[in-house]
């Protein structure tokens, strides 16, 4: 019998990746694709099921998933924060029982917080009590994890290597506060930090902000990341943000980055001379406290 594994699937590449090597392995995959955000006509064709479902409809996805006999799933994909804090934005998604049982705290009372950690891992919570186990999507696609080393051709100055390591010690520490995964640095200054509003806005501010360019964007996993949701991802598009707002170097974490159409994204990294450097996390923690 064929596996089954369950995709709760957002917006861009990255639930289309996943659904496509798990339809190359044979899997049956069930997606249940958010509104205004995951690209339907692209995922349907990967799946063995594919159900449009409000973000606030979390006990109708459970009961997809536990009536096709999905036990497993993950999710993929970008969720637009912003949108939470428009008003009603919820109620346009029509809250089931399950959702208002469970995310009660964060949205009516508002005594519980509404970070990124604490609304995924409520999630997870309101899953398993259907029997759906939420796991990693790198799990399932594990060459999707960048690994260690230069990545293009055009490699980073000394200058811009003192900007990575100063950028990522201050990237971990907002991880660690779940602020955000991003920061754009240069000469040692922090032109802009990612909040709310998700990486490619940060790194359009960091270029309004230095209309010079030439400045470093670094992108690291939180120092606790849960590798079930939230994993740093970078694409063509990210490249492309990056390339017009005028930076040129983007340093992210090997084995905790997940990078989508790899040879594209350095095809076009070299054509623009950006250079892209994959660096091992643990190592460069040891040698900043050496």
């Amino acid at each position: 019998m064929a596996e089954k594994i369950g995709l709760i699937a957002g917006w861009g590449d990255f639930p289309v990746a996943v659904a496509r090597r798990l339809q190359q392995r044979g899997v049956k995959v069930y997606c249940a694709g958010y509104h205004q955000h995951a690209d339907r006509q692209t995922l349907q064709p990967l799946c063995t099921g594919y159900k449009p479902v409000g973000m606030a409809r979390l006990g109708a996805q459970a009961r997809y998933f536990r009536r096709h006999g999905v036990t497993r799933a993950t999710m993929a994909g970008k969720i637009f924060k912003t949108l939470i804090f428009q008003k009603f934005y919820w109620l346009k998604h029509t809250p089931d029982l399950a959702f208002v049982r469970y995310f009660y705290p964060h949205f009516v009372t508002k005594t519980a917080n509404r970070n990124d950690d604490a609304l995924l891992l409520t999630a997870i919570k309101l899953f398993r009590s259907y029997g759906v186990e939420i796991i990693p999507a790198t799990d399932l696609a594990p060459e999707l994890l960048v690994k260690e080393g230069n990545l293009t051709n055009h490699r980073v100055s000394e200058s811009q290597r003192l900007d990575i390591e100063y950028g990522w010690q201050l990237a971990k520490k907002m991880g660690e506060l779940d602020v955000g995964q991003s920061v754009a640095v240069k000469g040692r200054a922090v032109l802009a930090v990612e909040a709310v509003e998700g990486t490619d806005e940060c790194i359009r501010r960091a270029g309004t902000l230095c209309p010079s360019g030439g400045f470093t964007v670094v992108k690291v996993a939180k120092p606790r990341q849960d590798m079930r949701f939230d994993v740093p991802t970078v694409g063509l598009e990210t490249l492309k943000t990056i390339k017009v707002a005028g930076g040129s170097v983007l340093a992210i974490e090997a084995d905790k980055t997940i990078i989508l159409d790899q040879p594209a994204v350095m095809e076009f990294a070299d054509r623009h001379k950006i250079a892209v450097v994959a660096l091992n996390g643990e190592a460069l923690d040891k040698t900043r406290a050496a």
